[in-house]
């Protein structure tokens, strides 16, 4: 029996063109202005939709159909703007060059972005390892010294948070949004 066998990769979106309700009310830096929330708007089977049209523009009915097999989006944060997408792990190239050709969302987002692979792992444990340990360095450079007070404020308002402007609540909210045993890895 042959097992099928996988590639994670985690993906992270990036919106280089600031906003303008975010950037009238006060300045914020561009690590800030870069790894803003996504839209509500993106959803699963939206964010499957345009890397499958990716797919089929890049590479035609043939990397069409070696991704469609088993492609899957396993973890999607708007608030964090990050995605884990299971792929075969023959053809994870071909997903990842669709991906890095990918430059505005389409409609209903209408919103220009990049889409920058972090990592290519074989099991989702070490993608999801990833996923936190990036979560805390992006929280740890918005609170440097120098940067605006409002801006963890203004993060935490983004991922449901009204109160308190502490690590701790943006973890929390991460966890309640991501549950381990949401995501096994008995397919891998």
């Amino acid at each position: 029996m042959v097992r099928v066998k996988h590639r994670y990769l985690l993906v992270s979106l990036l919106y280089p063109c600031a906003s303008s309700s975010v950037a009238a009310k006060e300045p914020l830096p561009d690590v800030i202005h870069f790894h803003q929330p996504s839209s509500d708007q993106l959803t699963v089977p939206f964010l499957l939709r345009v890397i499958r049209d990716s797919v089929a523009e890049l590479f035609g009915d043939y990397g069409a159909g070696v991704v469609s097999t088993s492609l899957q989006i396993k973890y999607l944060s708007p608030a964090t703007s990050t995605a884990i997408i299971r792929t075969p792990r023959a053809h994870y190239q071909l997903v990842w060059a669709a991906l890095t050709f990918i430059s505005s969302l389409p409609k209903p987002m209408n919103q220009s972005c990049v889409v920058r692979v972090v990592r290519v792992s074989g099991t989702i444990r070490k993608s999801e390892e990833e996923v936190i340990r990036r979560a805390k360095d992006i929280i740890a450079r918005a609170q440097r010294p120098g940067v605006n007070e409002g801006v963890v404020g203004d993060i935490l308002k983004a991922v449901g948070r009204t109160g308190g402007r502490r690590e701790e609540d943006v973890m929390a909210v991460m966890d309640e949004e991501y549950d381990e045993n949401d995501y096994s890895d008995s397919e891998s």
